[in-house]
């Protein structure tokens, strides 16, 4: 049987660069070498294409992924999971695992996925959208959280507590998107549901994830260590129905293949909605996988399932 040919992708031009090379190197690590002819590229911080031997251009990639069963755009953030590495693959008629173009550019834009969940009745926290010129008349109300409407790993994302607080915040987040979200802080437990598609057949949802933190869930306690996460979370009946039907519809809203994880706050009245990540954090340790693995889906299997879901005509 000749093995899978497939292609990692990882990097990325963004501030999620290093994030992208740690998932890529695990699922390049996780794929059966009996299976698969697994083949390195990566896209340095300044854009460039790259394979194990070094910069290899544009034109070079493409010629690589087209010799390709499938890719794996393992490549987290803008020009990544926005949908633009799908539309590469998509014009060079290459398979590929996880989101098309329309479902990675929805969910990047947080802006519109509230759009998105507010048009299904799914809430999400009160909020305004913001540009350089029209940050400089937003006024201190009381605890915000600042966002840059497309970036992910928490970066640039800051809890302002204290008016003096919020114009460094609005800096930080602009220096990362040309708009940002500054939304009401949501009091509630921060719980994230993954949904995994099948083919277009049907929908496997994760045990959910609980995220719990001493203080907040910055990009500083995702990576360093400063967050427990408790999976299966535990939650009452009704409370993980109403999650887990709440990611399925945001999942076919957006129109999301593969795997995608639906972050939400728990409160008293319900889910609201905070994000929808359609390339997630990939290594073994993320989330993801970790809700997966509860449910007796091992971290190789996972990506055996989300190639098969790639391999099958669309």
């Amino acid at each position: 049987m000749n093995r899978i040919r497939a292609a990692v992708i990882g990097g990325g031009a963004n501030c999620e660069h290093e994030v992208s090379l740690a998932s890529a190197t695990s699922v390049a690590a996780a794929l059966s070498p009996g299976k698969y002819d697994v083949v390195r590229l990566a896209v340095a911080e300044d854009g460039e294409w790259h394979d194990a031997s070094g910069p290899i251009g544009l034109a070079a990639a493409i010629g690589v992924l087209t010799s390709c069963d499938v890719a794996l755009p393992i490549v987290h953030g803008p020009r990544g999971e926005d949908g633009t590495l799908a539309a590469l693959l998509d014009l060079a008629g290459v398979r590929y695992v996880g989101s098309g173009v329309r479902a990675g550019a929805l969910a990047m834009d947080k802006w519109v996925t509230k759009l998105v969940a507010g048009a299904i009745g799914i809430a999400t926290a009160p909020g305004e959208l913001l540009t350089a010129a029209s940050s400089r008349a937003c006024r201190w109300t009381g605890p915000v959280v600042v966002k840059p409407v497309a970036a992910g790993s928490s970066q640039g994302v800051t809890l302002v507590t204290d008016p003096e607080q919020l114009t460094a915040a609005l800096q930080a987040a602009l220096a990362l998107d040309e708009r940002v979200l500054v939304e009401q802080v949501v009091s509630g437990r921060e719980i994230d549901v993954a949904v995994l598609g099948d083919g277009g057949f049907g929908r496997t949802v994760s045990p959910a994830l609980e995220v719990v933190v001493d203080g907040f869930f910055d990009f500083d306690a995702k990576y360093g260590g400063g967050a427990e996460f408790r999976v299966p979370a535990d939650l009452a009946g009704s409370d993980r129905k109403a999650l887990e039907d709440a990611a399925v519809a945001m999942y076919d809203a957006l129109g999301c293949r593969g795997v995608a994880r639906v972050d939400f706050f728990l409160t008293e009245a319900g889910p609201v909605l905070n994000e929808v990540n359609t390339m997630p954090g990939f290594t073994a340790q993320s989330q993801v996988p970790r809700m997966f693995a509860a449910a007796g889906l091992a971290y190789p299997d996972l990506l055996e399932r989300l190639i098969c879901e790639a391999l099958v005509e669309r």
